[in-house]
């Protein structure tokens, strides 16, 4: 199956989940993930601000504030065709805005330097068991996770019917390290 093909079955997959089994799966990944040596060990997170359709990550984000963790959210740079990550201190309106795309991203902020991220939570439509991930095809998280000062740990965050049996990769695609559904952890790179 081609990427555009299994893009289109991922997103309508998505849309038809149920707003509340949504909520109540979010909440179980993120129970998971949070139980993580991963997570317990990073102190500064870079999480993405969920989508409608998408594991909501907002009660990971306060879990993180709670756990006294630094939490970043990306900000697409569209001049320079990367994301930034930001610290952000609050999910309201204040400090947040929606991009171009209708993605929330930190309204202002300097650039958090990159090595001293020990943990991204990484979205995306589908994941296959060998770590490989398939986006929404703009490739800014494949680039985040390909720069040469990052060594920290992705880790994608999905329901688990985003689990599939094989996302076509190209050379430019980055894996992650780990992946948390609401039902299971996987580790690929240990």
């Amino acid at each position: 199956m081609v990427k555009k093909e299994l893009r289109n079955r991922l997103r309508e997959m998505l849309a038809a989940v149920e707003p509340a089994t949504l909520h109540t799966r979010s909440l179980e990944a993120c129970h998971l993930l949070v139980a993580t040596e991963e997570y317990k060990r990073a102190e500064v997170i870079m999480v993405f601000l969920s989508l409608p359709t998408e594991v909501n990550t907002g009660p990971l984000v306060h879990h993180a504030w709670r756990d006294h963790k630094r939490v970043l959210a990306p900000k697409v740079s569209w001049e320079q065709r990367r994301m930034l990550p930001i610290e952000i201190q609050s999910l309201s309106d204040d400090e947040l805005r929606e991009s171009r795309f209708g993605i929330r991203e930190p309204a202002k902020g300097t650039p958090f330097p990159i090595n001293n991220i020990d943990l991204v939570i990484v979205p995306g439509l589908g994941y296959d068991l060998q770590g490989n991930r398939i986006g929404r095809g703009r490739g800014f998280y494949d680039h985040f996770l390909s720069h040469s000062e990052w060594h920290g740990v992705a880790c994608g965050l999905a329901l688990a019917e985003q689990v599939v049996e094989e996302v076509p990769v190209v050379e430019k695609d980055r894996k992650v390290d780990m992946l948390v559904t609401n039902q299971q952890v996987y580790r690929f790179n240990s």
